[in-house]
């Protein structure tokens, strides 16, 4: 039965089209429904709503439908809209009228957002694992190859000399600024909605900060106009910082791309990351980056539909706040994902100092000859057009 059902039944074509895939991407979020749930009942009994064996039983059923989602048994069907009316009617099959209080001093608004948060809590912890274990990377790279040299580049030519050891640390370093960045973001969040209704408050005496405790949230976000406000744009926010991270992944895979040119041949990726040609059969191309380096688009498109979709809304909730969640979801899955393959190829690549080597032909060290004038006590400006004479 959904949750707002009333003596009329929906017309079915409508039904379908207003919960499009909702109920598939929530099963990411029936864990997280329940650990928001577990605590809301246990604050209930706190305030005595609940008698302590209803509060019970509760947890209780909750507890088991987190197993059976562990194990892949408790399925969210298209009837049931999403999981927390899944929930709540699974709790009412098992437990009766027990099961029908556990909706008491909430709104399906707040509990959506407080499920979604756990959710990002926990994949913004993981996208920082996955910043440090590339991270890692680049520093094993770094103590294989950092001394090698080869010729740094503006304008796609050949500029100053430069080596593996700083590039290694150019990305190294903005990976620790995406790192501040996430953070910022998790705490930013990582406030609790529970105990705000549909934007309005609740008529009962909640105790907000008790829950917001049990789940381990920083503390409450106290107004619930702002609450529900706040959805799509904290979603944005945290797109944007995905995006940032994406952002640096795709320099990299230019990087890597370029520098694997057979041409250049600075960089070699193992034949196991390449792909071939369906017509030619010498082609070993690198699909792996120039896939890592679209993802940065993908994301930045999901940031753009998060902030159209929540714009020119009047303050409270609306429907359009559902199709919030599959941009954010697509946008974790691509940056996990892309963090995962870009550390693997970090570690896999081999770098052909002898390549490098070649590549430093004498215009290269042209910078350096200048400086070499400086340093006799030939003025810049002298030295430079002395240098560039050379080179016409």
């Amino acid at each position: 039965m959904k949750l707002w059902k009333k003596n009329t039944e929906p017309d079915k074509r409508i039904e379908r089209y207003t919960v499009g895939d909702d109920f598939l991407l929530d099963g990411r979020l029936v864990r997280y429904d329940c650990e928001a749930s577990i605590a809301h009942a246990k604050m209930l009994a706190k305030i005595g709503v609940l008698k302590a064996d209803e509060a019970k039983k509760l947890v209780g059923g909750l507890k088991h439908i987190q197993s059976l989602d562990k194990e892949g048994r408790f399925t969210v069907r298209s009837e049931d809209e999403d999981c927390h009316t899944a929930i709540e009617n699974f709790l009412i099959q098992t437990l009766g009228q027990t099961g029908k209080k556990i909706h008491t001093a909430r709104s399906r608004n707040d509990q959506v957002l407080a499920a979604l948060r756990l959710y990002y809590r926990d994949a913004l912890h993981e996208t920082e694992c996955g910043l440090l274990k590339l991270d890692r990377a680049f520093a094993s790279l770094k103590r294989k190859y950092g001394k090698v040299r080869y010729p740094g580049y503006t304008h796609t030519r050949k500029a100053m000399v430069s080596s593996f050891g700083l590039w290694a640390d150019g990305f190294t370093e903005a990976l620790g600024d995406d790192r501040k960045l996430i953070r910022f973001v998790a705490g930013w969040i990582n406030r609790s909605p529970l105990g705000t209704g549909a934007g309005y408050g609740v008529p009962l005496k909640l105790d907000r900060a008790y829950v917001a405790k049990l789940l381990g949230f920083n503390g409450v976000q106290k107004n619930g106009i702002a609450v529900q406000n706040s959805r799509g744009k904290y979603e944005a926010t945290m797109v944007h910082a995905l995006g940032q991270i994406l952002y640096d992944l795709n320099r990299m895979s230019s990087d890597l791309i370029f520098f694997s040119l057979p041409d250049l041949g600075y960089v070699a990726l193992p034949d196991a990351f390449c792909t071939g040609s369906s017509i030619m059969p010498q082609k070993k191309n690198p699909d792996v980056l120039e896939l890592m380096r679209a993802q940065f688009h993908r994301v930045a498109a999901c940031e753009t539909q998060l902030k159209n979709t929540a714009a020119n809304l009047i303050s409270g909730y609306h429907r359009d706040l559902q199709l919030t969640k599959k941009p954010v979801m697509e946008a974790f899955d691509a940056t996990l994902d892309s963090l995962a393959v870009a550390a693997l190829v970090v570690e896999n690549i081999k770098i052909d100092a002898g390549a490098c080597r070649k590549g430093l032909t004498e215009d290269v060290l042209a910078t350096e000859k200048v400086y070499d004038l400086v340093k006799r006590g030939v003025p810049f400006r002298d030295a430079y057009r002395m240098v560039g004479k050379r080179y016409g």
